[in-house]
């Protein structure tokens, strides 16, 4: 294996720091807006993002709620509504600039597109989120950039579930072996590891500490070189291509336990 021929990105917590800077404040922003006597710190937003999905975390988080609707029907209506609600708001807040891509992301994905390598979005959250995420950074036609894109409405069971990078091998046109995925969570790099796709793991505010097993690279972002495992290979600045390739082609896993 010589050539890396995509580079498949998750996009909460990988592309942007979106669960800290966007999707929580607007949850709490649709609470309020819906009068529902709910909010979520950071504490207890970080553990609900063991559950995959907005519309999931809120009816987990339903079950111990005592104020909550006692039936299921009425949770899912309750739930729908929030979560619409949410996604507005985070489309004004990414809009408003708060919420910026993590550095060396878009440095990467130019140095991809210029050297070959196909780029993919391969996440469970909803393409409305993703799209207006990546049209306030990238521009209107940012979709031009993917060779595929494959969001929460496309799949039938989200991550941990590796049908997500199933359905993007499968566009694509490739092997798992061919590909590596960009992930910050234990969820998304679970799913990688059932598609077989090698998979680098950049840590994000609210997985910075968690349990990751199976990665070829782990590391703070791409913005530093330093404090990767294993180590990046000779050099100045931010992680490139170069790095992911000799990664790629070494496939040494390494973990990192809490």
């Amino acid at each position: 294996m010589d050539h890396l021929k995509a580079l498949l990105w998750d996009v909460d917590g990988t592309i942007a720091e979106t669960e800290r800077d966007g999707h929580r404040v607007a949850f709490n922003a649709a609470f309020e807006a819906c009068g529902v006597p709910w909010r979520w710190d950071e504490d207890r937003y970080g553990r609900l993002l063991r559950v995959s999905g907005g519309r999931e975390r809120l009816l987990y988080d339903m079950r111990d709620r005592p104020d909550a609707p006692v039936l299921a029907h009425e949770r899912d209506a309750l739930a729908a509504t929030l979560h619409a609600k949410k996604n507005a708001f985070y489309a004004d807040l990414v809009a408003g600039g708060s919420v910026p891509l993590r550095p060396g992301v878009e440095r990467l994905m130019h140095e991809c597109l210029a050297q070959g390598v196909r780029l993919g979005i391969v996440t469970t959250t909803s393409r409305s989120n993703v799209d207006a995420l990546l049209r306030k950074h990238l521009g209107r036609e940012w979709a031009r950039r993917f060779a595929v894109i494959v969001c929460g409405e496309d799949v039938e069971r989200k991550k941990p579930d590796p049908e997500v990078y199933q359905i993007a091998l499968a566009r694509l046109e490739i092997g798992p072996l061919e590909a590596v995925a960009v992930e910050d969570s234990p969820g998304g790099v679970a799913a990688a590891n059932a598609a077989d796709v090698p998979v680098m793991v950049t840590r994000s505010a609210y997985f910075a500490d968690a349990t990751v097993e199976s990665a070829i690279a782990i590391g703070p972002g791409l913005h530093s070189r330093a404090e990767w495992r294993p180590a990046a290979p000779a050099g100045d600045g931010a992680i490139g291509l170069g790095d992911i390739t000799y990664w790629w082609q070494r496939m040494e896993l390494v973990s990192a336990l809490e």
